[in-house]
């Protein structure tokens, strides 16, 4: 069974400290999770209509629900087909999450790194990984795969030894948690430039 972390639906806070310009700012931590508990409590029961959702949530169905789904839906948890949902299992997701398709990460993965920007590149890759829930080992070894298949560590200029070497160095940035937008931006500018 998937593994959440009940992300603020709009600034993706994992506490109570919202940012300022969220739409939930002021929403305690417990608020937030008991939306998506709600949601997930019937989402494991199997496939489920849409409306149907909506009306067996305990409480009333609000704005923090609606983009709890939402939130849900984007990150790949949750499947959507002519009205039903249906919670992805952990191997699904595993196998959605492992091809970003938003940019700036599809860029990233689809071209892979070049020189000028590979500090940033595995950089995102390895926050992405660790932002979309999976473990160190899962993504140690899809990011090894990516430096690989990607033909980013062929191009060279790297410092380390191996692609294993390298992404164990970025094991701060699985830990840490830190976000993956802003070296992804930078990253993909670079890429740009060079195809």
């Amino acid at each position: 069974m998937p593994q959440f972390d009940y992300p603020c639906p709009d600034c993706r806070a994992t506490n109570s400290l919202h940012d300022a310009d969220c739409r939930f700012e002021g929403t305690t931590w417990p608020v937030v999770e008991k939306a998506y508990v709600d949601l997930v409590v019937q989402l494991t029961t199997g496939p489920v209509d849409e409306d149907d959702l909506q009306e067996s949530v305990h409480g009333d169905w609000d704005n923090l629900h609606r983009a709890a789904l939402d939130r849900l839906k984007r990150d790949g948890r949750v499947s959507e087909a002519n009205g039903t949902l249906r919670l992805l299992t952990a191997e699904e997701f595993r196998e959605e999450v492992s091809e970003p398709t938003r940019e700036p990460m599809k860029t990233i993965y689809r071209h892979g790194s070049v020189p000028g920007c590979h500090d940033n590149a595995v950089f995102a890759m390895v926050a992405w990984y660790e932002m979309v829930g999976l473990s160190w080992s899962e993504t140690r070894e899809k990011v090894i795969s990516w430096l690989e298949e990607s033909g980013a560590w062929s191009r060279g200029g790297f410092e380390e030894a191996t692609p294993a070497q390298l992404v164990d160095s970025k094991r701060h940035v699985y830990e840490a948690g830190y976000g993956w937008k802003e070296k992804a931006q930078s990253a993909k500018r670079v890429i740009d430039r060079h195809r």
